[in-house]
């Protein structure tokens, strides 16, 4: 599929494209760790994503952040409640193992809405089903 369909807008989609929706759910788990260290990031804009391979790098380093983020708790840390309410945190102060899973619900309510918007653009990605999906 063509990176231009990734950033057409689609009337009454979720963040306007299927760039943006990727975008905002990178840019979620990018600030919900960073949230949990006490550490803000800069949000880049979706326009600053001109390629599939930009959103793929960003992507890797996000995913990277998050696993250095966990490799350097202890099972003990990851279940408590942490005890320094950062600046930026949004409700409730809770254990980052809820947190990281807050990320990953997030992540799979707008990968649905990602489906629904890649059907509107005529390329149907099919089963998305972790479980029934073959390993690749």
């Amino acid at each position: 599929m063509p990176f231009e369909l990734l950033k057409q807008e689609i009337p009454g989609g979720s963040h306007g494209s299927v760039r943006n929706q990727m975008v905002h759910v990178l840019m979620t788990e990018a600030a919900w760790v960073g949230d949990l260290q006490n550490v803000s990031i800069d949000e880049p804009k979706p326009e600053d994503f001109f390629s599939l391979e930009a959103l793929l790098a960003a992507k890797r380093n996000v995913m990277t952040e998050t696993i250095v983020y966990l490799d350097s708790l202890s099972e003990r840390a990851l279940n408590e409640q942490i005890t320094i309410r950062p600046k930026a945190w949004v409700g409730m102060v809770r254990s980052p193992a809820f947190i990281l899973h807050h990320v990953i619900t997030h992540a799979f309510h707008h990968k649905g809405q990602m489906a629904m918007m890649y059907r509107m653009l005529g390329h149907p990605i099919g089963d998305t089903d972790l479980q029934r999906s073959e390993a690749k």
